[in-house]
C-alpha cells in the first residue's frame, strides 16, 4: 500500500486551528481508526464533536473518543435535555466528516433517513460533509451501493473520501472497500475547512527533493534535501483548493495526499517533467534543490577502489528554473528558493533579479533549525517589489502557509 504524508506536526495549526469538526462514527470494524482521527484533529486545534451510532458502540466505547477530544461524546437523539442537539451539532459544524462510512450509513444518508442522531444532523446542517467509505469490496462493489455513493455525490454535494485498496477483515483478503488512513483524512478535512481564497481552482506546480547524478552504476552526486519544504508546500496549497503538481527528486519522506506525484531522479528528468507541468501553471514553486553539477562523463560499470580517478570531470546541468520561466504564461507567478552560505541576502536578491522571480525565498544553511534535515525553517520572503518579511524559527508547515499567503496576495493583485 502506498504510504503518503499528512499532516506531520500535531500541533495547532492552519486549517484545522479554532475551527469545529463533526466526526461521525459508525458501525464497522474501522471504527477504531477513528479513535486515532479524533485525537489527530484535536491535536491540529480543532473542536471535535463525536457522534456515533448505536452499532459504532459495539466496536468501540464512547469513552475512547472523550478521552482523546476532552468533549462529550453524543449518542442518542432522544436523550432527556438534548433533543435539540442535532440543530446546533449541526449549526455549530465547520465541516462533517462520517468516518468509517458503512454501506448502511449510505443508504440511509441517500434516502434522507433521520432515525438516528448523525441522520438527523445531516438533514439539519449547511456544512460540507466528508463521506469515508469502509466495507467488504462486494458490498462496495453492490450496485446498490454504488448508487447511493453517487446520490450523495450528486444530489447532496457529500465527498466521497475513498475507500482505499489492502486487506480487508480476517480472511476477506485484499480488495477495495477499507477505509482510508487518518493522514488522508486530515488533508481532506483541512481542505474542506479552507475558505475561498486566490489558490482555488488554480494550476501549482511544486518542486521538491534532491536530484542525484550517477558517477557510476551504484553512486551518485546529490544533497542534503529532504523534500519536506516543497512537501508542506505541496498540501498547503492543495488544501487551499489548488490544482497541484508536485515534481519530486528521491526522497524517505512520504509524500502529501492530495497533489499530482511525478517522482524524477536526476535534473535532466526534472527539466523534462517540468516543460509540460508549466505550460498551463498559474503558479511554479521551485523548492527542489537540484545539483548544479553533474558528472560530465557517467562510468558504465561500479568504479574500483583500485581504479578511483584522481578527479571527476564535472559539467553544469540545465538551468530548469529559466526553462520554466520562458514556457509559463504571461501573468503566472514564480517563486524561487536560496539556500545560502555566504553574503546570503545579497546572493538572493542577485538571484531574484536574474531569474526573473516574483518572490524568493532565503534559507541561511548556517543557521541552527534551517536548511536540510530538520522539520523547522528560519527564512526571509524577498519580492520583487520590495516586500521583505523575516520569519523566525516555525515548522516548514507553518513556513510553508506563510510563503503562500504572500503568493495569494501576488494573485490577487493581478486577478
Amino acid at each position: 500500500m502506498e504510504e503518503r504524508r499528512g499532516a506531520s506536526d500535531r500541533a495547532p495549526r492552519r486549517p484545522w486551528r479554532n475551527h469545529r469538526v463533526l466526526l461521525g462514527v459508525t458501525g464497522g470494524i474501522a471504527a477504531y481508526k477513528a479513535v486515532q482521527l479524533a485525537r489527530d484533529l484535536t491535536l491540529l486545534g480543532a473542536d471535535v464533536d463525536v457522534v456515533m451510532t448505536d452499532a459504532a458502540a459495539q466496536f468501540v466505547g464512547p469513552l475512547s473518543f472523550e478521552g482523546v477530544t476532552g468533549r462529550r461524546v453524543h449518542r442518542d437523539i432522544r436523550e432527556p435535555g438534548h433533543a435539540l442537539d442535532h440543530i446546533r451539532l449541526a449549526r455549530d459544524a465547520d465541516v462533517i466528516c462520517v468516518a468509517p462510512a458503512t454501506a448502511d450509513f449510505l443508504a440511509r444518508a441517500a434516502a434522507g433517513r433521520a432515525n438516528d442522531l448523525l441522520g438527523a444532523v445531516l438533514l439539519a446542517t449547511q456544512a460540507p460533509v466528508l463521506v469515508c467509505p469502509a466495507m467488504n469490496d462486494r458490498m462496495w462493489a453492490h450496485p446498490q451501493t454504488q448508487a447511493n455513493a453517487d446520490h450523495v455525490q450528486a444530489a447532496l454535494s457529500y465527498e466521497i473520501v475513498g475507500p482505499g485498496i489492502g486487506p480487508l477483515a480476517y480472511d476477506e483478503g485484499e480488495g477495495a472497500g477499507r477505509m482510508v488512513e487518518p493522514d488522508r483524512i486530515i488533508e481532506h478535512v483541512g481542505r474542506a475547512l479552507e475558505s475561498p481564497g486566490p489558490l482555488r481552482d488554480r494550476t501549482v506546480v511544486v518542486t521538491a527533493g534532491p536530484t542525484q547524478e550517477a558517477l557510476d552504476p551504484v553512486r551518485f552526486l546529490s544533497n542534503h534535501s529532504s523534500g519536506r519544504m516543497g512537501f508542506a508546500l505541496a498540501a498547503a496549497a492543495w488544501r487551499r483548493g489548488a490544482r497541484v503538481e508536485l515534481v519530486s527528486g528521491p526522497s524517505e519522506v512520504p509524500p502529501p495526499w492530495g497533489p499530482k506525484l511525478v517522482s524524477v531522479q536526476t535534473a535532466a528528468d526534472m527539466d523534462e517533467a517540468m516543460r509540460g507541468a508549466v505550460e498551463q501553471a498559474d503558479v511554479l514553486i521551485m523548492a527542489a534543490a537540484v545539483a548544479d553539477f553533474r558528472p560530465a562523463g557517467p562510468a558504465a560499470g561500479k568504479i574500483k577502489k583500485s581504479e578511483a580517478p584522481a578527479s571527476v570531470p564535472l559539467e553544469a546541468v540545465p538551468d530548469i528554473l529559466a526553462g520554466a520561466r520562458s514556457a509559463m504564461p504571461d501573468g503566472a507567478v514564480l517563486v524561487g528558493f536560496a539556500l545560502e552560505t555566504d553574503d546570503a541576502r545579497a546572493n538572493a536578491l542577485k538571484k531574484l533579479e536574474e531569474k526573473d522571480l516574483d518572490l524568493i525565498v532565503l534559507n541561511d544553511a548556517t543557521r541552527p533549525g534551517a536548511g536540510f534535515g530538520v522539520s523547522t525553517n528560519e527564512v526571509v520572503i524577498l519580492g520583487r517589489d520590495g516586500a521583505e518579511e523575516a520569519l523566525p524559527v516555525l515548522t516548514k508547515d507553518e513556513v510553508a502557509e506563510r510563503i503562500l499567503d504572500h503568493l495569494e496576495t501576488l494573485l490577487a493583485g493581478r486577478a
